[in-house]
């Protein structure tokens, strides 16, 4: 077994390989694609008519571009210099793909919740997503240049200091860390404490933070089946089912008007119990109470648009007892083009597996299947399990600032899970050098990102893309 100095030797011997001021004064790559080429190569997988839909969310702003353009990410990040030091990677660490949900013992948690493109890879890539993210958001806000910048350190501050203290800590203690709801209200307090003590201004917008904060969190307290039924659901000769609102949400019996009901049904019931035969032995027998009653195709997010996203709506005792499923098509992740592939050969499996090892508590009914046709393959978990995320758009830079810090210290958990934190703390230290690179990237890479932007909404006006805007 190697030892802890041996650990920690090779994270220090990383600094000579990979200076921690490398990460700083990135440039465009010689001979970089264009981001159009590549995000035309994703489209041509994707439900033809759901790509202008992709397009237009996409186009509201540099911020939606950067959320939807983890492709174009990947393509960049591939050329950037690394340590070496590999953990899981999300793949697509945007601030806005953290976020809230109940875990299976009820309480409200902070994690990370897309793992669409999750591999194996360097560190580096995750927090330079994230930290880029941050100062495209404060950009997208309307915020000065320091204080966009001051949230992305904030972030890779969070994540060092993280990574130190896990660093230090022992193995199953690293393992069951996790921000509960009561772990991140006695953060917040204590921020605002000491902000107390400055000036009224500061201790103004921290306090409208903590409020925003509680708000976010008893709002996703209340987000369960039975108020999705409420919004998704109408009854149809005495039973509930799923309601049509084209081209969001498309039931079965809409989207393939061919089918008989008897080959509908024999489908769904197919795919479900492929689906339950993933899951352990316990959660199929809960699963066993329910009984599928709906299937549509449902358009979520930006990045996912056009890939083959639905819902089935299962339901237990009675009509008073819904269960809706989020059935999610798990293509090959944007980074497998430039890291070695995956050891799962079925996509969903990938996701499923990576999602398990980052998260500190994970959906019950987390599993996957192929689709009838089998070169597709599909996740499935509950569509709405006490989950939220932050609202970026109305938060102040003091806001801003203080999510930053949470994710930071999120992702930081989540690569001492999968990773080395004894070699990685090694690497970053305990001074700020790593901050100021990484952060250095972001400001660039923000650049890049309006220049990327302004390329694909010139592509939409040209007619090379099309776009349906507020949908």
């Amino acid at each position: 077994m190697t030892t802890l100095d041996e650990r920690r030797a090779r994270g220090t011997a990383a600094r000579v390989s990979t200076p921690r001021s490398a990460h700083a004064g990135w440039v465009v790559a010689a001979g970089r694609r264009s981001p159009v080429d590549l995000l035309e190569k994703q489209d041509a997988d994707r439900e033809p008519d759901l790509v202008p839909v992709r397009h237009g969310r996409m186009m509201v702003s540099p911020f939606t571009f950067f959320r939807g353009g983890a492709r174009v990410m990947a393509e960049d990040l591939k050329d950037t210099p690394t340590a070496g030091l590999g953990v899981q990677l999300c793949g697509d660490a945007h601030l806005l793909n953290f976020g809230v949900f109940g875990s299976p013992e009820r309480r409200l948690v902070f994690d990370l919740n897309d793992f669409d493109e999750t591999l194996p890879g360097p560190f580096e890539y995750d927090v330079k997503r994230m930290a880029a993210s941050f100062v495209v958001a404060g950009r997208d806000n309307g915020f000065t240049a320091a204080d966009s910048r001051a949230a992305a350190t904030a972030s890779v501050a969070a994540y060092r200091d993280a990574m130190t203290r896990f660093a230090g800590q022992r193995t199953m203690d690293v393992w069951y860390a996790s921000a509960d709801e009561a772990a991140i209200t006695a953060a917040v307090r204590e921020v605002v404490a000491n902000r107390d003590k400055g000036t009224r201004k500061e201790a103004k917008a921290t306090r409208r933070a903590a409020k925003e904060a509680a708000q976010a969190a008893a709002k996703a307290r209340s987000r369960d089946s039975l108020q999705a039924l409420s919004k998704l659901g109408e009854q149809h000769d005495g039973q509930y089912r799923i309601v049509s609102q084209p081209p969001v949400v498309l039931p079965v019996r809409d989207l393939a008007p061919g089918a008989s009901p008897e080959q509908l049904a024999e489908l769904i019931r197919q795919q479900y119990q492929a689906y339950r035969a993933s899951l352990q032995p316990d959660m199929r027998h809960l699963l066993g109470y329910f009984e599928v009653v709906d299937f549509a195709r449902k358009v979520v997010g930006v990045g996912s648009v056009g890939t083959r996203c639905f819902i089935v709506l299962l339901q237990g005792r009675d009509a008073s007892d819904p269960l809706f499923l989020q059935v999610k098509e798990a293509t090959t992740s944007v980074l497998e083009e430039h890291l070695p592939r995956s050891r799962y050969r079925q996509h969903g499996q990938r996701v499923v597996q990576g999602q398990r090892l980052m998260q500190a508590a994970s959906d019950i009914y987390l599993g996957w299947t192929r689709g009838p046709d089998l070169n597709r393959h599909f996740y499935w978990r509950q569509l709405r399990d006490m989950k939220g995320s932050a609202t970026i758009e109305t938060m102040t830079p003091r806001g801003l600032a203080l999510y930053a810090q949470l994710c930071g210290w999120t992702m930081a958990r989540g690569h001492a899970r999968s990773g080395d934190p004894v070699a990685i703390a090694a690497y970053l230290g305990r001074g700020d050098a790593f901050d100021r690179a990484v952060t250095d990237f972001a400001e660039r890479y923000a650049d890049q990102n309006e220049r990327d932007y302004a390329e694909f909404t010139a592509a939409i006006k040209s007619g090379r893309l099309t776009a349906a805007e507020g949908v």
